[in-house]
């Protein structure tokens, strides 16, 4: 039987869920133990798709094309697993799926309701998932992180879903972790209980009881405050868990690991009685050792390597959470600390010298100052120009440059502009109407439906012939071909490839059809690298991306020993 674990929120909101649910999946893979997991997110829609980064963060994006929160993300590099859509569960999906069923006359004639239909629906969608195999098994425990707080009206049929769910599965097989808030107020630093202690009266006014209460907190807990909270709270005070701010995230694990959480989790859901084969065991002692080294290491890093991330959604770090991960596992990687250069695209532009020069210096100040140059994906016409100006400069001055999805498609424009004597040439997105397209829409995605339409999941990119020598493969081992996670709408214009190539900038990797661009690389640079997909969708953190460490090996000068 399934192992389930519940780990639910209160106070507010962003409060560190998805980090404590991956890092305890993490924990129990450590036992050798199959981990899998389900995000739920309250909201209508049907998926992140169309979602701003700048309201939820990052659109995550699976290897069959699902949109989905970026949680998912944290699962599939904390667990080293690969995910599916059906692994994100939102409201809107629910209630799809239970109005298509009363059309089709599924319910015969019964009154639709939210109990028991859409929780019964919740509930089975759950048990779908953990049917599914995880790394060819069938998963040992399964964990599901409720988004959201305990309270909301939107969140309130998954509350109730998982009141009923935790005796459809019985006691010894469902475990719920309560993540709340342990503020501190006032110039001593006091730390206050009432919001944990409301908080869970909420949760058991809904029929849910916790077992472990995670209480965070900017400082460690004090004995006193972790008494109060399992006196006032119902638990006892080995229950209550003091997840203090720490360096990284890759010491959460630790953390908990320090406080018994495993030895909790044997006891209260008998995992001593699911059966282990001996590789199993022993590929989780492997990984928990390297996964201690790696957070050790992590303390330990003296030197530092400073990228600029040039971008449209700068305001909400959590917009580029993967490609800030992909960084940091790549610099891990060669012992330095990742220094990342937020820099709003906007600010580049002859705009913002007008209108604020001091920020615009200061963001040029930034991009000069950087070690390398990254531009990331995005949608809409803010802000092109800056990243535009921003590849010139890396260009010109020799800058390690990796361009990914609209930051390739930035970087053909450059060059087309400034090197190949097409001063109007622009992308389609931006202008529809220019007389030189480099970049255009894909002839097969639809122009009346946004959401899913786009070019998504796992598409193989082919090498082609005479890149044996080419940078990019090398970083790949020399890979014949390559299967990375796409998400785009628009493609550089394969008129236009034979010019760019006569005048230096070649690609290297096509699709299987060799007609659409996957892979750009500048003739005569240090690194200057652009990809249609995403590599960073699928960096670990014990295993970096191959583009990812080329621009770190770059900006520390060890590229030439590939």
């Amino acid at each position: 039987m399934t192992k389930y674990i519940v780990v639910s929120g209160g106070v507010i909101s962003g409060i560190g869920k998805g980090v404590i649910a991956s890092s305890t999946g993490t924990l129990l893979k450590t036992l050798g133990l199959g981990v899998t997991a389900i995000k739920i997110d309250p909201y209508l829609n049907i998926d992140a798709g169309l979602m701003t980064p700048l309201d939820h963060g990052e659109v995550f994006v699976l290897n069959d094309g699902g949109e989905v929160d970026l949680d998912l993300g944290n699962y599939e590099r904390f667990l080293d697993v690969e995910l599916s859509r059906i692994n994100n569960i939102t409201t809107g999906k629910i209630y799809r799926q239970v109005i298509e069923r009363e059309r089709k006359g599924d319910y015969l004639g019964k009154t639709v309701q939210v109990v028991p239909h859409v929780t019964d629906a919740i509930q089975e969608w759950i048990e779908n998932v953990v049917s599914m195999p995880i790394e060819g098994e069938k998963p040992d425990v399964c964990i599901i992180e409720l988004g959201g707080t305990v309270g909301d009206i939107e969140s309130a049929p998954f509350v109730e879903a998982m009141r009923q769910f935790q005796f459809r599965v019985g006691h010894d097989n469902f475990c719920l972790i309560h993540v709340s808030l342990v503020p501190v107020v006032g110039s001593v630093g006091e730390q206050k209980t009432k919001p944990t202690q409301m908080s869970v009266r909420d949760l058991r006014g809904a029929g849910l009881t916790p077992d472990l209460i995670a209480c965070r907190s900017s400082k460690p807990l004090d004995d006193s405050v972790a008494s109060k909270i399992s006196m006032f709270c119902h638990v006892g005070p080995e229950q209550v868990l003091a997840v203090h701010d720490v360096s990284s995230v890759y010491h959460v694990p630790l953390l908990l690991r320090e406080h018994g959480v495993i030895d909790f989790f044997r006891r209260r859901l008998n995992l001593d009685a699911i059966k282990i084969s001996d590789e199993r065991r022993l590929a989780g002692e492997k990984l928990w050792t390297e996964w201690s080294t790696l957070a050790s290491s992590y303390l330990h890093l003296h030197e530092s390597v400073t990228i600029a991330i040039v971008g449209k959604y700068t305001d909400l770090h959590d917009s580029y959470i993967s490609v800030y991960k992909a960084l940091e596992h790549a610099s891990l990687a060669y012992k330095r600390k990742m220094v990342i250069n937020w820099i709003d695209a906007s600010d580049l532009e002859s705009a913002m010298l007008k209108k604020n020069p001091l920020k615009y210096h200061e963001s040029w100040q930034q991009v000069c100052g950087s070690d390398g140059i990254l531009v990331p994906g995005g949608f809409g016409s803010r802000g092109i120009e800056g990243m535009i100006m921003a590849a010139k400069w890396a260009r010109e001055h020799k800058i390690p440059y990796l361009g990914i999805c609209l930051g390739m498609q930035i970087a053909v424009i450059e060059f087309a502009r400034n090197v190949c004597g097409m001063p109007t040439a622009e992308s389609a997105e931006m202008n529809p109407d220019t007389t030189t397209p480099v970049v255009v829409y894909m002839p097969e995605i639809s122009k009346t439906h946004m959401g899913g339409t786009m070019r998504l999941g796992l598409r193989a990119t082919v090498f082609q012939e005479g890149t044996e020598n080419s940078t990019v493969r090398k970083l790949y081992g020399g890979k014949s071909s390559v299967d990375e996670r796409h998400r785009h709408r628009y493609e550089v214009n394969p008129i236009h490839v034979d010019t760019f190539e006569k005048k230096g900038l070649q690609f290297i990797g096509r699709d299987e059809t060799g007609e659409r661009m996957e892979i750009v690389e500048l003739d005569d640079h240090p690194f200057f690298v652009g990809c249609q997909y995403h590599p960073e969708y699928i960096t670990r953190p014990l295993r970096p991306c191959p583009l990812f460490k080329g621009l770190i090996m770059a900006a520390i000068g060890e590229l030439n020993t590939l």
